[in-house]
């Protein structure tokens, strides 16, 4: 296994997020990271991800052996290298955390409409097959005298999109991360994606989508917002 320097500081670590708010969501696995020993690759030194990118590269190897396949053959020479740097990237969410995505970025404002944010463009690991899903994801939220800068939703997004998920998980995280940052009066996501480990195999429909939808607060309790989200969206 991957040795590691790193220590269990940076689950302790409380950053100031809005420069009167302490922020505890380094603490929670799940929010931050989904579990404690993803911690290691976000704290790893150069010679450790060396060693990882080595041993997820021997990896792949003993793969292509077990598939048939010939790893010193020409179109196949690099093969390994390539892709467990590409499986890092594609999971690169893990070496991220929610105070440094956030990076300060939330402001008081006293606007009490909707907030909408659509359209953003998700790509994932499904953490059942280890194929890509896709899609995008629709969020809003109604402040409650907190507003966040608009980018870093897309950038939460995408921390936790880059790692081994689900969409349900993807959808619903996305909701609670917002709730611990800004506490506003409520929030509301939905996402719709293509799973290849539905299109390339198993029932193999290529043109079935999934949607998910998770809310909180006020969108939870008033029908007609989440009604006006819903159709918002769709425009």
């Amino acid at each position: 296994m991957v040795s590691n320097s790193a220590n269990t500081n940076e689950v302790n670590n409380k950053k100031q997020i809005n420069g009167n708010m302490d922020s505890n969501i380094v603490d929670k696995f799940g929010l931050c990271f989904p579990a404690e020993g993803t911690l290691k690759r976000k704290n790893e030194t150069e010679e450790e991800k060396e060693i990882r990118l080595k041993q997820l590269t021997n990896a792949v190897t003993t793969i292509l052996q077990c598939l048939g396949e010939d790893p010193n053959r020409e179109g196949l020479l690099k093969t390994p290298e390539r892709y467990a740097k590409a499986l890092l990237f594609f999971t690169e969410g893990y070496e991220k955390n929610i105070n440094e995505v956030v990076n300060n970025a939330v402001f008081e404002e006293d606007h009490d409409g909707m907030v909408i944010v659509k359209d953003i463009e998700i790509f994932s690991l499904c953490e059942h097959h280890l194929v890509p899903f896709s899609g995008k994801i629709h969020i809003a939220y109604i402040p409650n005298k907190k507003v966040i800068g608009l980018s870093k939703i897309a950038r939460i997004t995408e921390m936790i999109s880059r790692r081994l998920q689900i969409q349900e998980r993807i959808t619903k995280q996305v909701c609670e991360i917002l709730e611990e940052v800004l506490q506003p009066k409520g929030i509301a996501a939905v996402m719709e994606s293509s799973h290849y480990c539905m299109v390339m195999r198993g029932v193999q429909k290529t043109q079935s989508c999934t949607v998910t939808c998770h809310t909180t607060g006020i969108f939870k309790e008033d029908i007609k917002l989440k009604d006006e989200f819903l159709s918002l969206i769709r425009h």
